[in-house]
């Protein structure tokens, strides 16, 4: 009679190595964003980035630059991805870049706009 070794389960081995990777793509994730005067909050494929009022604001998401170029009442000038766009709350998305631009809100402290990768680029 021979007596064999069972070699222990890899489910361990394998629940670690699929955790690392899946804390590799989220560092992966927030390396590639970043601000000034602005705070993100993105997903895979779009951002919301909301932007302080009254102070030089941009913020790097998605691969692109996003900058408040200037707000006047309701009417908001943000640049993306190289493109400046006049952008009202309530209006169609704008296109720029491969990307669709909303203005989400507008008040006298900050700008939200919202950017999602175009599906149709």
């Amino acid at each position: 009679m021979t007596n064999r070794r069972v070699s222990p389960s890899l489910t361990p081995i394998r629940r670690a190595a699929g955790l690392l990777a899946g804390l590799a793509l989220g560092a992966a994730l927030l390396a590639g964003c970043s601000s000034q005067n602005a705070s993100t909050d993105c997903g895979l494929d779009a951002c919301t980035v909301t932007f302080d009022r009254g102070v030089e604001a941009s913020a790097t998401i998605l691969g692109v630059e996003a900058k408040l170029v200037g707000a006047e009442g309701d009417q908001v000038t943000v640049e993306v991805a190289g493109e400046q766009l006049s952008l009202t709350v309530g209006q169609q998305a704008a296109q720029a870049g491969g990307f669709s631009v909303t203005l989400d809100s507008v008040t006298d402290q900050q700008v939200v706009i919202r950017v999602a990768r175009d599906p149709n680029s």
